[in-house]
């Protein structure tokens, strides 16, 4: 299942790291561009920066997860920028689902959801979810697949997925989650 762009311009409120005056996000649904690229990759070395992991592990992780020209044909991007448009602050990523990891025909798989730790904890990653399962459903995604991070598990469950039990130990990520998209 292929995901067109698709216009999306919602708008919501977050507070700047400097101070505590709301500013609007704006999010966006796009093909990034190399300077684009650059950018998010930033913002994926920052968030991860964040996870409970030991330091070792997130330098030699960070570049598997930065994304590369070569990811942008499979993957769909939401893109949360705040005051002026260059600055991305968030941003999320979907692409198919591996048929034999989903629940369902048709699913798609959040590849990532990434918030520059200035702004953690202002909603930009609530709003960057709630935009990946609007793009999925557009394209008709029979639901959206998680593989999450430890330290992400409360996120998810908060907003309403369900931990799908693990049926092979050997290939099974250990905290995958789904959420229905459609009846």
């Amino acid at each position: 299942m292929r995901v067109d762009p698709i216009p999306l311009t919602e708008t919501s409120t977050a507070c700047s790291p400097a101070s505590s005056r709301p500013a609007e996000v704006e999010l966006r649904a796009l093909q990034p561009d190399r300077q684009v690229l650059d950018r998010i990759n930033r913002v994926v070395t920052g968030a991860i920066g964040t996870w409970d992991l030991p330091e070792r592990v997130k330098r030699i992780s960070i570049p598997l997860y930065h994304y590369h020209e070569s990811d942008l044909p499979h993957m769909r991007f939401v893109i949360a920028s705040l005051g002026e448009p260059g600055e991305i602050v968030g941003l999320a990523a979907i692409e198919d689902a591996d048929p034999a990891e989903g629940p369902a025909r048709g699913a798609m798989l959040l590849h990532g959801i990434y918030v520059d730790p200035r702004y953690h904890r202002q909603g930009i990653g609530s709003m960057l979810l709630a935009a990946a399962e609007k793009l999925a459903a557009v394209g008709e995604a029979s639901g959206l697949l998680v593989k999450a991070q430890p330290d992400a598990v409360p996120f998810f469950e908060a907003s309403g997925y369900e931990k799908l039990p693990l049926a092979d130990h050997a290939r099974d990520y250990e905290h995958r989650f789904w959420k229905p998209l459609r009846a």
